[in-house]
Formats: structure tokens, sequence, C-alpha cells
């Protein structure tokens, strides 16, 4: 049977199931909230949402990891991943958007213009242009 991969670094950071945060957070690396979190985050690396997590922020990172639940809007650079159990109301911006089986989105999702201007170059070199 196919293995899931998941390419997410060593946790850099960690806010536990009970832990409330509300503000700003920038990180680099990867990160971890199994608790509530509220404002924004920024990060170079990912950002794994626990299963029960709430969070209500906008968030600008590499790529997210949602089996909790998200409100609020996402940019993710490489991609957004939410899993059976997460739940996520709100735009995203990305160029892959995983889905699994049982996983709740309600908002828009828009492709990245590197990914849009990428496409374009491959069928203008398909059609001879």
């Amino acid at each position: 049977m196919w293995e899931k991969k998941q390419e997410v670094e060593d946790i850099k950071a960690f806010l536990g199931q009970g832990a409330e945060f509300i503000g700003k957070l920038i990180f680099n690396g990867s990160v971890r909230i199994d608790g509530n979190f509220q404002g924004e985050i920024y990060g170079q690396g990912s950002l794994v949402i626990g299963k029960g997590a709430l969070i209500k922020a906008n968030i600008a990172v590499k790529s997210i990891y949602i089996g909790g639940e998200v409100q609020g809007s996402i940019e993710a650079k490489e991609k957004i991943d939410i899993q059976s159990t997460g739940k996520f109301l709100g735009d995203v911006r990305t160029p892959v958007f995983i889905m699994e089986e049982g996983a709740f989105f309600d908002g828009k999702s828009l492709m990245n213009e590197a990914v849009e201007k990428k496409m374009n170059t491959q069928q203008e070199d398909l059609s001879g242009s």
C-alpha cells in the first residue's frame, strides 16, 4: 500500500493542548500547535495544526498540515494538507492543495501566480509559440 510522506522538519516550537496564545508568531523551521491561537502566523517552514486545536489567524507559511480547525486566510508557498480530522474555513493561496476524505473546507482556493506563469509557459511550449 502507499505510504504517506510528510516532509516536516524537527519541531522548533510547540503550543500544547489547553494552552492559549493571542498575538503574532514568527518562526523558522517547524511549529506544532495543539492548543488555541488567535492572531497572525508567519513562517519559513511547516506549520502543523494538531487534532483539537483551534486557530483564528491569517497565516503565511511554506507548508501547513491541518488536523484541527483553522479560521482565516492562508498563503502556503508549497502546499496545504487538510487531514481527515481537519476543518478549514477561509481562503487559501497555494500551488498544491491536498484534502483527505472526511476533511472540511469552506472558502476559496487560488493558485499562486508563479504556478500560473509556469503553466502558461508550458502551454506556450506545447503550442510551439
